[in-house]
């Protein structure tokens, strides 16, 4: 296997490229083909909600062919209760992001799933090494979606992580989006990549088409990290993780206001309501990572695994000389 690393030697899988799980739109369909394709789908269960995982995991298993898969919570969003339910449904995987993962490592641990940890700074990093995680995924503050206020950029980041963790596996995240960011990321020491915008523009892909076609339509510098929009919408996310999103009407409205718009939220979470209600303003936030000048098609997540490992290949032997 050209692209064998120690991630796919970890999970059995083709090639060192897994899904994120990105809340809500990483359902059962684009899990499945990921998985199917050859790489490592991670359902994007988020909250644990039940009725999303009892509408998404029949999906996932219909049409993942029996391939390796995972599910992603967020440890500040979960608690022992959510955790133990989504481990009833028996994954080979389970991916906790953003918070503190301790309080269910050994319950992940005795119900032998394998623990993916996702870091966005060294501090987490380090947390991650104690705690023993089996993967660990160093993103960086060019993913779309949420991250670190005060992360580091996939470039520089990555490799001190892959020195730190060494030998666990450490996938790269953030700002990838082709076969070159594949071969990047294992040329900086990663075992793998981890992506999110790239399979939000697929076929498969929980997003309204809108959003789809937005991903493929703007450019990376269309993207900004922001917390307006959680403010705005009354959501519950950590203040050290903003989002990076495309542009926004409310955003553009309460740049540089965040103080403000923290102080007294209410009017503006109204307003915010009021112009869903008139459809002034998409239903969600378009979450994309600052790659999104590299995706110009939607195709089939299945088809884009094994797109992303050749081009990587080919990347991989252009850079030795080959």
């Amino acid at each position: 296997m050209a692209l064998s690393t120690s991630f796919t030697e970890l999970f059995d899988v083709e090639y060192p490229i897994a899904l994120a799980p990105m809340g809500g739109s990483a359902g059962g369909a684009l899990t499945a083909a990921v998985s199917r394709g050859g790489g490592l789908g991670l359902l994007g269960s988020g909250t644990g909600d039940e009725d999303w995982l009892a509408r998404e995991l029949p999906v996932l298993a219909d049409r993942g062919a029996g391939k390796p898969w995972g599910i992603g919570l967020w440890s500040w969003a979960v608690d022992d209760g959510v955790v133990a339910r989504a481990l009833e449904h028996r994954p080979p995987a389970v991916m906790l992001s953003f918070g503190d993962p301790a309080p269910f490592v050994e319950r992940i641990r005795s119900a032998g799933a394998t623990l993916i940890l996702q870091v966005t700074d060294l501090e987490e990093a380090r947390r991650a090494v104690d705690l023993g995680a089996d993967v660990i995924v160093a993103q960086g503050t060019e993913a779309g979606g949420h991250g670190a206020r005060q992360g580091r950029s996939t470039l520089p980041f990555v490799p001190v992580v892959a020195d730190l963790a060494a030998p666990v596996p450490v996938l790269a995240a953030g700002g990838i989006a082709d076969g070159r960011g594949v071969a990047a990321a294992l040329a900086l020491g990663a075992a793998g990549v981890l992506l999110g915008t790239r399979f939000q523009a697929t076929a498969e892909a929980l997003v309204a088409p809108a959003t789809a076609r937005a991903i493929v339509d703007a450019g990376g510098e269309s993207t900004e990290r922001n917390r307006v929009l959680d403010i705005a919408r009354g959501s519950r996310w950590p203040a050290q993780y903003t989002a990076r999103t495309l542009g926004h009407p409310f955003l553009d409205a309460w740049r540089g206001r965040e103080g403000e718009l923290s102080a007294a939220p209410l009017p503006a979470q109204q307003e915010y309501q009021d112009a869903l209600a008139r459809g002034t303003i998409p239903a969600l936030p378009q979450w994309a990572g600052e790659g999104i000048d590299l995706i110009d098609d939607l195709p089939s997540a299945a088809d884009l695994v094994a797109t992303l490992a050749a081009q990587a290949e080919t990347a991989l032997a252009r850079a030795a000389g080959r």
